[in-house]
Order: structure tokens, then C-alpha cells, then sequence
């Protein structure tokens, strides 16, 4: 059974321009998928109906056999708890350290403070910050800020990893970091969908690849290559 299901997706936001046209595919429990294509395929436009962020002109999105858009807006944030995003600019709070910004996460999902000091300090030491808890975001590197980020995304304890061009603003060194711990945290069981247009991260997984171009869905392969038509 599939987790996630973009069933006949588009959306046009006006006569010029086409973000997704009649776009179908199904992403299993456990997977991991890159979805990949230039800047303005679509891919995205793509992550933001899955989490409701926006709505599709035509079509359904499904995750766990439910159609996101038609959720009442007071459970859409238990679906974004089940969905964690990350983003190129990591999205912190600049005025809380590495633990407050993961802690935040979880006191705003209403959880105990007991679970926030057994869960906090386990998923900072799991992205390798267990040393880095108590700075603040503008005394990390790049890639110590993108893992605080996947850190506040994971100690929701999501089903998928969403993560949307998640090495964009980073250096080699700190891409590849970023790469093997998305690995690590599918092989923990955690589905995930990478955004990305880095051919060489895409060429190197070996895993499956989704390609977008123009709105359209031009090439789903199991072990794939970025190949574009």
C-alpha cells in the first residue's frame, strides 16, 4: 500500500504559468526518492500540496490512503507532524539554541516536558550535534545548522522526510554529510523524498528518481540516473 500517492496532480496559477500538469506517481513506506529537475520543474510546488500548503487545481494528493485537502485545517498539523520538512535555509530561530530550536518544535506539538529532555539530547546526538546543544545558530557552519534542522524535523518522529533542496547553500564537504545522514535515517525506516537538482547526489545514490520538467513527469526509474530528455 502506498504512503504517498499524487493521483492526476496540476496546478496553474494563470494562463502563463503551469507549475504541474496531470502529474501521477506513488511513493511506498520506507523508500527513498529523489525528485529532481531545473529550478521551476515543479518539484517544489510538488512538497507544498503534499503538507496542504497549497491546494491542486485538478487532482488528489493522498498520504496514508487519506486525500490531504480535504482535511479539516485543525488536523493538517497533525499531518505535518507525520510529514517533516526541511528547507535550503534551515528555518531556525536565531534567538534559541540548537536544543531550544528542536525542544520548540516538540512544546508546540504539545508534548511533555519529560519526553522533550529524553527525546531532545537522542536526536541531536543521532545528526552529531550531542556536543553543539547549547550554541546558537549563528555560531554553527552551514551544515550544523541543516542538521539542527533535520533534528527538529525528526523528533516529531515523522513517517516521511521531506527534504527540499536540503544541500543547496552548502559546501561539498557539508553536502555529503548531509547526504549520508538522509541515508542513515531511511535505513531507520524513516520514508524519504529529496528535492534536488544535484545531478551528482541523484547519480550517486542509486536509488529511485522521479524527473520533473516543465510541470510534467518525464522519467520514473527504480535505480535511476538525473537524465534529462
Amino acid at each position: 500500500m502506498a504512503l504517498i500517492h499524487f493521483k492526476n496532480i496540476s496546478k496553474v496559477y494563470n494562463a502563463h504559468s503551469v507549475a504541474l500538469d496531470n502529474v501521477s506517481f506513488e511513493i511506498e513506506p520506507k523508500e527513498f526518492v529523489s525528485i529532481v529537475g531545473k529550478s521551476g520543474a515543479g518539484k517544489s510546488t510538488l512538497l507544498k500540496l503534499l503538507i496542504a500548503e497549497e491546494s491542486p487545481t485538478s487532482g488528489k494528493v493522498f498520504f496514508d490512503n487519506q486525500d490531504v485537502h480535504k482535511l479539516k485545517s485543525s488536523d493538517v498539523p497533525f499531518l505535518r507532524r507525520r510529514i517533516g520538512v526541511i528547507f535550503q535555509d534551515y528555518k531556525l530561530l536565531p534567538q534559541k539554541t540548537a536544543h531550544e530550536n528542536v525542544s520548540y518544535a516538540m512544546e508546540v506539538a504539545g508534548r511533555t516536558d519529560t519526553d522533550i529532555r529524553r527525546d531532545v539530547p537522542q536526536v541531536l546526538d543521532l545528526v552529531g550535534l550531542g556536543d553543539r546543544a547549547g550554541n546558537f545558530p549563528h555560531e554553527l557552519s552551514g551544515g550544523e545548522k541543516q542538521r539542527v534542522a533535520i533534528a527538529r524535523a525528526l523528533v516529531q518522529r515523522p513517517d516521511v522526510l521531506v527534504a527540499d533542496e536540503p544541500t543547496g547553500n552548502l559546501d561539498p564537504i557539508n553536502t555529503w554529510e548531509i547526504i549520508r545522514l538522509l541515508m542513515k535515517i531511511n535505513e531507520f525506516g524513516t520514508t524519504v523524498v529529496l528535492a534536488t537538482h544535484n545531478k551528482e547526489i541523484v547519480d550517486s545514490l542509486g536509488k529511485r528518481v522521479v524527473i520533473l520538467e516543465g510541470g510534467k513527469l518525464i522519467r520514473d526509474e527504480e535505480k535511476g540516473k538525473y537524465i534529462m530528455a
